[in-house]
């Protein structure tokens, strides 16, 4: 990815409000791109799932060996680099390990794959103890910062914490995210939050841009309500990616159960996707 696509992440990042879509694949990147949005992100969820994965849950319910491994993911991102000419932005779930030194591995990575930005969490995978203490997570954070800084690349570091999706208090979450930005986060990510009154507080009490998360059940709040409140960025994590399964799976039980077709009559055309794919 080129240094204008980077930059113009960047620049998105500094008013106003913007949704952020995540696509799995190349193709569903193209259908993104399509509508019209600046740039995309990627789900890890939508990643595993398209390659018949787990998503990195608590290790302890699938084992650590059934998540993806770093290599597997940033080929993806490369992937979908590739197929976009709109910025992109890489789920790098918790980076890829424990030491800060792992986390600044993946961000060169990343940087390398072509991503314009990249996300690091504080989430371990283990029920016992399922965030990072809070030192050792700031200092993943530093590491990932210079890491971004000594590759001379624009770039969108974003420090996400998941201490209300762990059973944490608002508290928590916002002195974790204030402590990210401070080592060096451009934009602070609280997935959990997603009434008015939690996003309100975050918004007033963090020290820079606020990332959240819709779409995961659903939700009455718009993008016009969350501009409204002050969030800076939209984003919609693997909940694109779980209705196209969940239309899967219907079509696979009406087909295997009642011999019918009815599931054919929402499809997209295979002009109109030939039309979509083809590259000018």
């Amino acid at each position: 990815m080129g240094g204008d696509r980077r930059q113009q992440f960047v620049d998105l990042h500094r008013e106003g409000c913007f949704l952020l879509p995540n696509a799995w694949d190349a193709g569903s990147a193209r259908v993104l791109e399509s509508a019209g949005f600046p740039a995309v992100a990627t789900t890890s969820a939508g990643i595993a799932f398209s390659l018949g994965r787990p998503d990195h849950d608590f290790f302890a319910d699938h084992g650590p060996q059934a998540r993806l491994d770093r290599t597997t993911m940033l080929d993806r991102v490369r992937e979908i680099v590739a197929a976009v000419d709109v910025p992109v932005s890489a789920d790098l779930e918790e980076g890829f390990g424990t030491s800060p030194e792992d986390v600044a591995a993946t961000i060169s990575l990343a940087v390398a794959a072509g991503a314009a930005g990249g996300n690091i969490e504080d989430f371990t995978g283990s029920r016992a103890r399922p965030l990072h203490d809070q030192a050792l997570a700031v200092e993943r954070i530093r590491a990932a910062r210079a890491a971004v800084d000594s590759s001379g690349e624009p770039f969108v570091l974003v420090g996400r914490t998941d201490a209300l999706i762990v059973g944490g208090t608002l508290t928590d979450a916002v002195d974790r995210a204030n402590a990210y930005l401070a080592a060096g986060a451009d934009c602070a990510f609280v997935p959990g939050a997603a009434d008015p009154a939690t996003i309100g507080t975050l918004v007033r009490e963090l020290t820079g841009p606020l990332n959240v998360v819709m779409g995961l059940t659903g939700g009455t709040l718009s993008v016009a309500a969350l501009r409204d409140l002050g969030v800076r960025r939209v984003t919609v994590g693997g909940s694109i990616a779980r209705a196209m399964y969940h239309h899967l799976r219907r079509a696979a039980r009406e087909l295997a159960e009642h011999g019918t077709f009815a599931y054919a009559d929402t499809q997209l055309s295979q002009s109109d996707l030939n039309d979509l794919f083809r590259r000018p």
